[in-house]
């Protein structure tokens, strides 16, 4: 992600206030927090090696 077409807004100051981001821009960042917000949710899950997942995906196991 680039800082491309972004725009900011600043104080009498000159810091930065506010930012306008290119809509692509923005769904991105809402899709980059979901995906975050899955992992915390999924950090309490027991983990599985290599071997456990392709003994579950041939069939000697249920997933």
């Amino acid at each position: 992600m680039g800082s491309r077409g972004r725009q900011y807004q600043t104080d009498d100051r000159g810091r930065r206030t506010a930012v306008v981001l290119p809509i692509a821009e923005y769904d991105q960042l809402l899709e980059d927090l979901h995906d975050l917000a899955v992992v915390a949710e999924r950090s309490d899950e027991s983990l599985f090696d290599r071997d456990d997942l392709a003994r579950r995906l041939a069939g000697d196991e249920l997933v």
